[in-house]
């Protein structure tokens, strides 16, 4: 889906942690990354967070150059917050399935559909549906947002069916719901939670709304990813079944070392709880952002000024 940058070939340096981080003085970046990182990305990340952190990171920082180690979504939404700073990403190919399952085309269609709607937008959603957006949300800020929308406004949610499926519940407003989803939070099987229940009687099941009903129907928590964190550090429990991406494992692991933790499998025999677009990213790929400045991302003015608003909205409800 996005152009691929060819760089020069680059011998990779033997301390490849040491090389990122004399690049990052050299440069005055901030690394930023998402929890479902590989663990070694995420150990040396300035800032470690869920969207909305991210996000309210990209908008404050003060460094020159932000490196983004997530998906191809969150490093436009660095560069909408930043329109005059280098982002870079370290795979452009780095993308989104939820992002993917909402064309900005058809989506366009769709909302021409509901002329008198407010449109809230999950954050994994592409610059051009953000543009389009009236409000952007994240997990961790979605059911705060929706209820600070007058009752009498119509809404339409996009693009994540399953979240938008669970703030109509808990809020108890009615919105139209795009069909997108997410690959990873999508196939968590039923049946092998229900196995693992059985195997760790004493485990709570923690999950992200992302994930569809009958999983979100045997959870003891439900939350954003760092609300799972969170609610991890905080419980009695010793033990959990985590139904979300397993990148989050390393930091509840590093919180809480005498805990376990324990990841839901997805169908068959595949890892398909593991997303394969944050996996993309590597630490060689880092260093070679960072040291060759591409691939950076790039959007058209008009994009990032209508873009800009709806999460610009966000921030200030947050």
């Amino acid at each position: 889906m996005f152009t691929t940058v060819a760089r020069p070939s680059t011998p990779l340096p033997r301390d490849l942690v040491g090389a990122i981080q004399a690049l990052k003085q050299e440069l005055n970046a901030v690394i930023l990354a998402h929890y479902y990182q590989a663990a070694e990305i995420q150990d040396i990340a300035d800032y470690l967070g869920d969207s909305l952190g991210l996000s309210q990171q990209a908008a404050q920082t003060q460094a020159d150059v932000i490196l983004f180690a997530g998906v191809h979504f969150m490093a436009e939404t660095a560069k909408i917050l930043n329109p005059h700073k280098l982002v870079l990403l370290p795979d452009l190919a780095a993308g989104c399935s939820l992002a993917d399952s909402c064309p900005p085309e058809a989506f366009a269609r769709f909302k021409a559909q509901y002329p008198d709607h407010w449109v809230i937008s999950y954050i994994n959603c592409s610059a051009e549906v953000k543009a389009m957006s009236d409000i952007i949300c994240t997990s961790s800020n979605a059911v705060k947002i929706v209820q600070q929308v007058p009752p009498s406004q119509p809404l339409i949610f996009a693009p994540d069916r399953n979240l938008g499926r669970y703030v109509m519940e808990q809020t108890g407003r009615e919105m139209v719901l795009w069909q997108g989803s997410c690959i990873v939070h999508e196939t968590f099987s039923e049946r092998k939670l229900i196995d693992l229940k059985l195997q760790h009687p004493q485990a709570e099941v923690i999950a992200h709304p992302e994930c569809e009903t009958p999983i979100l129907q045997h959870a003891d928590f439900i939350g954003s990813t760092t609300a799972l964190l969170t609610y991890s550090q905080r419980s009695a429990s010793q033990a959990f079944i985590v139904a979300t991406e397993p990148g989050i494992i390393h930091q509840m692991e590093k919180a809480c070392p005498d805990k376990i933790f324990i990841p839901l499998p997805g169908l068959g025999n595949c890892a398909c709880n593991e997303c394969p677009h944050m996996r993309l990213n590597t630490l060689e790929k880092v260093y070679l952002a960072m040291k060759h400045r591409q691939p950076e991302i790039t959007l058209p003015a008009t994009t990032l000024q209508a873009a800009l608003k709806p999460i610009q909205r966000m921030l200030d409800l947050s």
